[in-house]
């Protein structure tokens, strides 16, 4: 029942993942689209108001004339939206689905004997440190640096560093799915962190200091949209890192850090083409192709390293049916797939159940080779070739 349970608050907590992520993702990729669209106000009365830019534009039916002010608007509305849940329930849910699926099994999930042998206490403490430390050292270089001449630029060659060395411990530490998800999640914790410490403390600064008839201190606007362009660079690597765990091919390479360091920068490439590519249209910047272009050729380069070898011919026997699998079944999947313990509601302990779950095996165990997890019981490339001659044979356990 505990297995049944956890497969149902995996799936809805999933669910609810992805919905408030595309909620802040969107809400983000659409302002930094705002702020790079908006062009200087015609109407004098705009003007005199006080408004920096505005962009008219039409959608579902009807046309919006967005505007945004520089300092303070003539007075606050009633009626204030602030973005602030949908970054706060992504990074909660997220927490919530890395918990129940991780840190709830490490032996399963995050420990890999031939990566690290270690307690699953030890490795839930590290997993966890890698979401605090980062946090920590991201955050200090933005205070130290991100003020200074050419402080962007400075940030983001030290986080790119640090990113790159987060990258490397990981896969040394941790099974590779888990590796790939904590950087991720390590990211995305700095992403909302930002959201939690910089951004909107700074924006609730401001509207006190407006209702207060203060001076606004443009500082609290600088930071803010510091910390809301890093946001934007790193959606696209965390985004990868998360879909990551579906793809074996990334994670169980010898060099997966490689991988996940390349997937990231080319994400955070591609991005960079998207964000200045509405400068080009209105002039302000050159044309942002060759950005994308880098994105686009780390990527090749990853598909042609990452094909697969040759595979040495396997010999199968001419049929192969549920007697010839039953041995490999009792010894490399019924620990987690029988009468005990059905992980994910699967059991493989009877010929009808095999058969029932015949395509989603194949699928699993040949196809992907994402189970056993981390192939905890050490299932050979000849066993799963007995699969796979099975299923294509038509998964008869006759």
């Amino acid at each position: 029942m505990e297995t049944y349970l956890l497969d149902w608050a995996n799936l809805l907590l999933r669910w609810l993942h992805v919905i408030v992520a595309i909620a802040w993702i969107g809400s983000s990729f659409y302002f930094v689209f705002l702020d790079s669209s908006l062009t200087p106000p015609v109407d004098e009365q705009l003007k005199k108001d006080g408004v920096s830019g505005e962009l008219w534009a039409v959608h579902g039916g009807g046309f919006y004339h967005p505007v945004k002010f520089a300092g303070a608007p003539p007075k606050l509305p009633e009626h204030l939206h602030w973005f602030y849940w949908e970054s706060y329930s992504t990074w909660l849910s997220g927490f919530a689905l890395f918990l129940i699926s991780y840190l709830w099994s490490p032996s399963v999930y995050l420990i890999d004997p031939n990566v690290m042998a270690w307690s699953p206490a030890g490795a839930i403490a590290a997993a966890l440190a890698f979401l605090v430390v980062f946090w920590l050292l991201y955050d200090a270089i933005c205070r130290t640096l991100g003020q200074s001449e050419n402080g962007d630029a400075k940030v983001g060659a030290l986080v790119l560093v640090l990113v790159c060395i987060a990258s490397y411990a990981a896969t040394q530490m941790f099974a590779g799915r888990a590796a790939f998800l904590i950087v991720g999640a390590m990211i995305a914790t700095a992403m909302s962190a930002n959201v939690f410490f910089w951004i909107i403390p700074g924006q609730r600064t401001v509207v006190a200091q407006i209702k207060a008839g203060q001076p606004v201190d443009p500082i609290h606007g600088q930071r803010g949209k510091q910390r809301s362009v890093h946001n934007t660079y790193f959606t696209l690597p965390v985004l990868f890192a998360m879909l990551s765990n579906h793809y074996s091919f990334t994670y169980a390479h010898p060099q997966n850090w490689l991988i996940l360091i390349g997937m990231m920068f080319a994400g955070a490439a591609i991005r960079q083409f998207f964000v200045l590519r509405h400068g080009f249209k209105l002039g302000r910047n050159a044309h942002p192709w060759p950005y994308a272009a880098v994105g686009v050729v780390v990527l090749l380069a990853l598909i042609v390293w990452l094909r697969p070898a040759p595979v040495a011919a396997v010999a199968l026997p001419e049929t192969v049916d549920y007697a010839a699998l039953k041995p490999v079944i009792e010894q490399r999947c019924v620990m987690c797939h029988g009468e005990a313990l059905a992980s994910k509601n699967v059991r493989l302990d009877s010929p009808e159940a095999l058969k029932q779950h015949a395509q989603s095996v194949y699928q699993q165990v040949v196809v992907s080779k994402l189970m056993p997890m981390n192939n905890a019981t050490g299932l050979t490339d000849e066993e799963r070739a007995l699969f796979g001659k099975w299923f294509r044979d038509g998964a008869k356990v006759d």
